[in-house]
């Protein structure tokens, strides 16, 4: 069956790194775009970046360029987040979405990994 695995998340330091995973298995993960999303506590859930199949495309949240990169190996079908120099407001519950690039009615999520950035 359809699973988007994350993993990564925990807690860290202002200025901190953090690099999460999401591990995709039960479909064709080359035909799928690739999107990492938050959730703060109280908050409505949003985008924080997406990259395209192959990977050659990708774009971000205003709040996170220039500090935050997403990239995928599509032999593994992993899709990653790294997260350098976090801030107090990056603490969410991180989500992992495919969307199939062919058929955008299908789209899935994982379960999401929560980030805690404290001091």
């Amino acid at each position: 069956q359809v699973q988007l695995v994350e993993s990564g998340g925990g807690l860290v330091q202002p200025g901190g790194s953090l690099r999460l995973s999401c591990a995709a298995s039960g479909f064709t993960f080359i035909n799928y775009a690739m999107g990492w999303y938050r959730q703060a506590p109280g908050k409505e859930r949003e985008l924080v970046a997406q990259i395209n199949r192959s990977g050659a495309v990708s774009d971000y949240a205003d709040s996170v360029k220039g500090r935050f990169t997403i990239s995928r190996d599509n032999v593994k079908n992993t899709v990653y987040l790294q997260m350098n120099s976090l801030k107090f407001e990056d603490t969410a519950v991180y989500y992992c979405r495919g969307q199939d690039s062919w058929d955008p009615r299908f789209v899935y999520w994982g379960q999401g990994t929560p980030v805690t950035v404290s001091s």
